[in-house]
């Protein structure tokens, strides 16, 4: 009898933000037919439904102070997952370009003659602020928005943020809870201390948690609500133009302009 040649593939999906109906269709299709898939921390698990019940679940995932493997070690499980069981699909949070080192597994897996596909994902730098009515490109109020990592591969924080601080756009920054007093005072730098500010922990999921404030109060606003990390950070006129989110800012500003008042 003829054994089937096994033809080595990857598939590169993104999961999207968070909520399970952001993935794609096409990315749903992949996963009914991986016969790997390796996952990270931030997928939703409910993803894995989707993958054959007799198909391999493999969990990559890192975090902030926990790591089960390392990027060599996860680019050595996909070639070889590949060469053992054909289709390989590398599940990673939001879109796999945006921070997600996806480009370099790509790389990685095809310098061994291994075909790769790629399946965006709905990155959370645009669905989780959508989520709470933030458009980040509001007509009259923003021309255009960053998205920046708040931490680099040296571990610290991005240059580009000072930039951006000096802009007029929306700035949206990712991984930079552990450095947000730093970032405000670029924004303070630049006399921006009533620019609205939205924090949006765990967005899109049922345990999405918010706080809202602007440059000057929003680090009393994570402490008193207890927001950490993964967070998305939202800096702009933007976030007081939102529909869910405009009644809000008022009144925490009131609240802060009173606090001020009765301090002096």
């Amino acid at each position: 009898m003829q054994t089937r040649k096994i033809e080595p593939k990857l598939t590169l999906v993104g999961a999207g933000p968070g909520d399970p109906d952001l993935l794609t269709i096409k990315g749903a299709k992949a996963l009914a037919e991986a016969k790997v898939v390796l996952y990270d921390a931030l997928v939703n698990r409910e993803l894995l439904n989707y993958v054959p019940k007799n198909s391999e679940k493999i969990f990559v995932g890192k975090r902030k102070g926990f790591q089960k493997y390392t990027q060599d070690e996860i680019n050595e499980l996909i070639v070889k997952h590949a060469f053992l069981f054909g289709n390989v699909v590398r599940l990673k949070g939001g879109d796999p370009f945006i921070f997600g080192r996806g480009s370099e597994e790509i790389a990685y897996t095809e310098s061994f003659g291994i075909t790769t596909e790629v399946i965006p994902g709905i990155s959370s730098s645009i669905a989780v602020p959508a989520y709470q009515g933030i458009s980040l490109t509001r007509r009259k109020v923003a021309q255009s928005f960053w998205v920046i990592t708040g931490t680099t591969a040296e571990r610290k924080l991005s240059e580009d943020i000072a930039l951006a601080a000096k802009s007029s756009a929306t700035v949206v920054i990712l991984m930079g809870m552990s450095k947000l007093s730093k970032i405000l005072n670029l924004f303070r730098i630049e006399g921006k201390h009533d620019t609205p500010v939205a924090i949006i922990q765990n967005g899109t999921t049922a345990n999405e948690k918010l706080g809202i404030g602007t440059v000057d109060t929003i680090e009393s606003v994570v402490k008193e609500k207890e927001l950490s990390s993964p967070a998305i950070i939202v800096i702009g006129e933007v976030v007081k133009e939102s529909h869910k989110l405009k009644e809000a800012f008022c009144n925490t500003k009131s609240i802060y302009n009173l606090t001020k008042a009765y301090s002096k």
